[in-house]
């Protein structure tokens, strides 16, 4: 009962759960992956701005994967990302749908111009 409250509060704690050790399978990643990992997450959370937490841990497991994959077989980082890390995050990030903070933002002023206008006419 405690814990269904709590999560009304908070958030799901499975998904603070998954999130957590998604962040200790990076930090266990072996250089450079882990860093690249880190750098990587950090941008996601400013660019990606998922509010929905489980596109989020869904998004960071599969990320996390791919460089758990690349660390075993030994694929050097500039052939993970390319040319242009930017790029590789954005795209990465918008392959998970999602709710996104933007959205709302978007909705939110779509719907203050049409009362607007509406008020005008």
């Amino acid at each position: 009962m405690a814990a269904k409250w709590i999560e009304t509060l908070t958030g799901s704690l499975e998904q603070k759960r998954q999130y957590k050790q998604n962040k200790a399978r990076m930090a266990a990643l072996p250089e450079p992956y882990a860093t690249a990992a880190k750098a990587f997450e950090r941008y996601f959370i400013y660019y990606g701005g998922v509010t929905d937490g489980d596109t989020l841990v869904t998004m960071l497991g599969d990320f996390t994967d791919l460089w758990e994959r690349a660390a075993v077989d030994g694929t050097p980082v500039s052939t993970i990302v390319g040319d242009d890390p930017v790029e590789f995050a954005e795209t990465f990030t918008q392959a998970y749908g999602g709710t996104r903070w933007i959205d709302k933002e978007r909705k939110r002023l779509t719907e203050a111009i049409e009362q607007t206008v509406a008020d005008e006419a």
